[in-house]
């Protein structure tokens, strides 16, 4: 009864068109619906298609599309990096507090990267070697991130960096209003998606978002995946801290305060499970460039941001309703299929 079942679904999977298969998906409907979005914007909201509200949007993203990418790796296996925005700003101190005592930038960069990847681990080595769930150990790293940030500056701030990084921060690459942050985003894009898509490791970490048990059984190492993704997570997330310093030049405890929040929101909204196993990265790039254009447009158009935070969790949690409505019609087909292969046989 079962290899029937298993087979009349990867027979009813493929009897539609290549095409469908692709393109009639969550992630390619939020594609579609930035477009339309970037359009109808574009046409009714003065100011909104000029080349520097978009080098503003990308700016402004920027932090959310690079944290995105490992937490959506996070996610598909079933588990949640809560620590990710307390992170940024404790990347951010550490680089201000060795740049303010006099250590060339480029060392305090370096510092605030090994301390991205120690906190990614010690995030890691709770979930994987001492057992706990991620998220009650990542609100509690999310607590420790912050208040190591806001102890090492107190209410203070540093502002002092070298004008060289400041500008590159913000800087256009030649001949575009496209920011230079760009570059090294598209970089970590093409790792991630080689990573997820085309590894034994990325097949892994979907094995894992599946079942565990099965992921272990078929020589997954489910412990030594999630901890090296709670380290990139880490990683990441402290090069998204040294750009937030050096965009806003400005280095403070609270920097970041809710980021993990919006990441979280994109990487749902963009089709990864909040139980795993499913979820791809080109989804969850549309998701923070959608929202990220929908509270760029709604900013010009004079909406305050309270209305724009209650349209955006609208979304989201549509999103949620609509994926769970699509699942359970699937159910509802998928328990339709023996029959119907066994009558036509």
């Amino acid at each position: 009864m079962t290899a029937t079942t298993t087979t009349t679904r990867v027979i009813r999977d493929h009897e539609r068109p290549l095409w469908r298969r692709v393109l009639v998906t969550r992630e390619f409907a939020i594609i579609g619906l930035l477009a339309l979005v970037i359009i109808v914007a574009s046409a009714t909201i003065r100011g909104f298609g000029q080349p520097i509200t978009y080098n503003y949007l990308l700016l402004d993203v920027a932090p959310i599309l690079l944290i995105a990418l490992p937490m959506a790796l996070v996610m598909v296996t079933g588990e949640i990096d809560l620590s990710v925005g307390s992170m940024v700003g404790l990347a951010s101190v550490v680089t201000g507090v060795l740049t303010q005592a006099g250590a060339p930038f480029g060392v305090a960069a370096l510092a605030a990267l090994a301390v991205g990847l120690v906190g990614g681990a010690f995030n890691g080595f709770l979930v994987t070697v001492v057992g706990l769930p991620s998220l009650a150990v990542t609100i509690g790293t999310l607590a420790l991130f912050r208040g190591l940030a806001v102890g090492l500056l107190g209410t203070t701030a540093v502002t002092d960096f070298p004008e060289l990084w400041t500008d590159l921060a913000k800087a256009k690459i030649a001949g575009t209003t496209i920011p230079y942050i760009v570059v090294p985003f598209l970089i970590l894009l093409v790792l991630f998606v080689v990573l997820l898509h085309f590894t034994p490791f990325g097949r892994g970490i979907y094995a894992i978002g599946l079942s565990k048990d099965a992921a272990r059984f078929s020589g997954v190492h489910v412990e030594r995946t999630k901890f090296i993704l709670f380290m990139l997570a880490g990683l990441v997330a402290a090069f998204a801290g040294i750009f937030y310093t050096l965009r806003f030049g400005s280095a403070r405890g609270d920097n970041a305060t809710g980021l993990e929040l919006q990441v979280i929101a994109a990487v749902v909204l963009g089709g990864v499970s909040v139980f795993g196993g499913r979820g791809h990265l080109h989804g969850v790039v549309a998701a923070v460039l959608l929202i990220g254009v929908l509270s760029s447009a709604l900013r010009l158009a004079g909406v305050t941001s309270d209305v724009i935070n209650i349209i955006t969790g609208g979304l989201l949690i549509f999103s949620v309703v609509a994926a769970s409505i699509l699942s359970w019609a699937e159910r509802v087909r998928a328990r339709g299929g023996p029959s119907r292969f066994a009558a036509t046989s």
